[in-house]
C-alpha cells in the first residue's frame, strides 16, 4: 500500500473507533451492522473483484455461519464464543468447498445460475425442515460469551463492546485480504481473472486456485453470518435467500469491485440509503432503486474507482508543483 492509502486507512479507522463516543446506542448498533455487512462484502469481492467469479449464491455461506451459532447455542445459557465462532467459520468453509467442487466446473452465466441454484437448495433445507426451525427460524437467547474461566475480556451484550469487537474483526479481515492478495497466491488469482488461458498454459492449477478462493470467501461470509446472528439473536431462512446475495453483490458493485475500500464503502452507502429512505417514505424502495441507478450511471466503476481517480489527480498536482 502507498503512503496515501495507509494514511486513509488510519484516518478511517480513527473515525470508526471514535464514533461510539459521539452517537447513540441506535447508531452504534447500526454501524455495527454495516461493519458486519462490510466483512460480507469483502468476502464476495475476493471472488468478484480478484478471481473473476460472479456468484449469486454467496448468502448461503452467510446463512450457514449464522445457523451454526443458532444450532450450537444452548437454550438456557450463553454459547462460548471461542468454540462457536471457529465452528461457524469452519462450517461455512466446508460448505463452500463442497459447493465449489461442483460449481467451478462451469463458467460465465452458467456459473452464476448454478451458484444461485445451490443457494436455493440451502434455503429450502433450512426453510422446509425442523432442523433449521422452518420459516420461523431460530432464536439465540443469549449473546455468545467470551469468558475464559472466570475472566471475561469483553461482553457482546453491551453495544459499545460488541462494536469494537466487530471493528477489530473487520480490520483483521481487511488486513488479511490485503496480505493475501499481495502474496503469490493472490497474484495468481488476479492473473486468472485477467487471462485464465494464459495462466493455465503457464502450468498453474486453475481449478485448485479457484476452489481455494471460493472456500476462503465462503468461510469469511460465515464469519459475517455468525456476527449477524450474535447481534440480532435471531436467524431465519431469508438470510440465505437470493435477495441477500443480490444485496451484497450490489454493495460490491456500488463500492467498486477489485478496490481495497470499495466493498466497505458500498456497504456503508447501501445500508445508510436504506435507513434514510425508509425513514422518509413508505415507498422507500422506489427511491432507493432510483438512487442506485443514478450511482451506477454516473459512477460506473463504483466509489473505489472514484477514490483512485482522485488520488491520481492529487499525485499529478503534486508532481507539477
Amino acid at each position: 500500500m502507498s503512503r496515501a492509502s495507509i494514511l486513509v486507512a488510519i484516518a478511517l479507522f480513527a473515525l470508526l473507533a471514535a464514533f461510539p463516543w459521539t452517537g447513540t446506542t441506535f447508531y452504534t448498533e447500526l454501524v455495527t451492522k454495516i461493519m458486519i455487512m462490510s466483512i460480507f462484502a469483502l468476502s464476495l469481492d475476493l471472488l468478484v473483484g480478484y478471481t473473476g467469479l460472479v456468484s449469486f449464491g454467496h448468502a448461503a455461506f452467510f446463512g450457514v455461519g449464522a445457523y451454526t451459532l443458532a444450532l450450537l447455542a444452548p437454550k438456557a445459557a450463553p454459547a462460548s464464543l471461542w468454540l462457536t465462532l471457529p465452528a461457524a467459520v469452519l462450517a461455512a468453509g466446508i460448505a463452500a468447498l463442497a459447493v465449489g467442487i461442483f460449481v467451478l466446473r462451469t463458467r460465465g452465466i452458467y456459473f452464476i445460475m448454478v451458484t444461485l441454484a445451490f443457494a436455493q437448495m440451502f434455503y429450502f433445507i433450512f426453510h422446509d425442515t425442523k432442523f433449521g426451525g422452518g420459516s420461523d427460524g431460530r432464536y439465540v437467547n443469549f449473546k455468545p460469551t467470551a469468558a475464559i474461566g472466570a475472566f471475561e475480556p469483553f461482553d457482546l451484550g453491551k453495544p459499545m463492546q460488541a462494536y469494537y469487537v466487530v471493528l477489530g474483526l473487520l480490520v483483521l479481515t481487511f488486513v488479511f485480504l490485503r496480505l493475501l492478495l499481495r502474496s503469490p497466491f493472490g497474484r495468481a488469482l488476479q492473473g486468472i481473472r485477467t487471462n485464465e488461458h494464459r495462466m493455465r498454459s503457464l502450468g498453474f492449477p486453475i481449478f485448485r486456485y479457484k476452489l481455494a478462493s471460493f472456500t476462503l470467501a465462503g468461510a469469511l461470509a460465515g464469519l459475517a453470518g455468525y456476527l449477524s446472528a450474535a447481534q440480532y439473536g435471531f436467524v431465519n431462512p431469508e438470510i440465505l435467500s437470493w435477495h441477500q446475495s443480490g444485496n451484497v453483490l450490489l454493495m460490491v458493485i456500488l463500492g467498486g469491485s477489485g478496490t481495497p475500500y470499495g466493498p466497505i464503502a458500498g456497504a456503508f452507502v447501501l445500508v445508510l440509503m436504506e435507513e434514510l429512505f425508509s425513514s422518509l417514505t413508505k415507498h422507500w424502495q422506489l427511491w432507493l432503486g432510483t438512487a442506485i441507478v443514478l450511482l451506477v450511471l454516473f459512477l460506473p466503476g463504483g466509489l473505489g474507482h472514484l477514490f483512485r481517480r482522485m488520488r491520481r489527480s492529487l499525485l499529478r498536482m503534486d508532481g507539477h508543483a
